[in-house]
């Protein structure tokens, strides 16, 4: 894998809450248009870790963090990090679709709002179009703008909240269970959206699928107790693991 393809990069990477260990020297790096899947048993780090490259967890009181994580090869821990543009350059998808209790075109207007990215209504509108476009859901709600999100089924929120997350236009897509929620049809939905981003942006995605993980990702690390076990290509990963403790997760043994 050619070096110059490093999006993120973890070095030595610990997270703490409180004085309690929640991640232990991490060290990986993560490809640009890439898809990375964070397995592993609940309580493992995964969400900590995924939180922690868009500072999330700063949020949280007493989380504190040694060793690096690097965004584009700068520490994004560095006192002199804008968190806001860190965010905007790195979007989230949650568990539950959480849109906000506004109509469909809103809540794709708020980030472009809030970041002032628009120009007039005219672009404006283009961007909410595109943005509602690349998350598979324009043909949809094109004539339900107005409607209110909430009225959308559980599927169909996700793809409205991933469409809030792409119209900032970020470079990473953190994604946590992002279908956990959902049915089998919009699962596979999602699935299929997931693949296609890729061609744009760079995917790290928490599942404690691992068919999700075998189907969807190029590359996955299984994390355990705080601890990066393995990390390699999936493929590798789910027909030849390297370590006894992640063929004993990948095969149902534990977790």
């Amino acid at each position: 894998m050619e070096e110059k393809n490093i999006r993120i990069e973890a070095k030595n990477f610990s997270a703490y809450y409180n004085d309690k260990i929640a991640l232990k020297e991490v060290n990986f790096k993560i490809y640009s248009n890439k898809i990375t899947a964070i397995i592993g048993p609940s309580g493992c780090g995964k969400s900590t870790f995924l939180r922690s490259i868009n500072r999330m967890n700063d949020l949280i009181e007493n989380f504190s963090v040694t060793g690096e994580l690097l965004l584009d090869n700068k520490n994004i821990y560095e006192k002199e990090t804008d968190v806001i543009d860190l965010r905007k350059r790195v979007g989230m998808v949650f568990q539950k679709p959480n849109p906000f209790p506004k109509s469909i075109f809103e809540n794709i207007a708020y980030g472009l709002k809030i970041h002032k990215m628009y120009q007039n209504y005219d672009d404006l509108y283009m961007k909410i179009e595109n943005s509602l476009k690349e998350a598979a859901l324009w043909d949809e709600v094109k004539d339900d703008l107005n409607k209110s999100a909430f009225d959308l089924s559980g599927g169909q929120q996700q793809r409205l909240c991933i469409a809030r997350a792409l119209v900032i236009k970020p470079e990473v897509i953190l994604m946590d269970e992002p279908t956990a929620s959902l049915d089998p049809i919009s699962t596979a939905k999602i699935e299929e959206l997931i693949v296609k981003l890729k061609e744009h942006y760079t995917i790290v995605i928490v599942t404690h699928n691992m068919q999700q993980a075998a189907r969807v990702s190029d590359y996955s690390a299984f994390f355990m107790q705080g601890e990066m076990i393995e990390y390699d290509e999936t493929a590798k990963i789910f027909t030849a693991p390297s370590n006894k403790l992640t063929e004993e997760y990948i095969t149902g043994r534990f977790g």
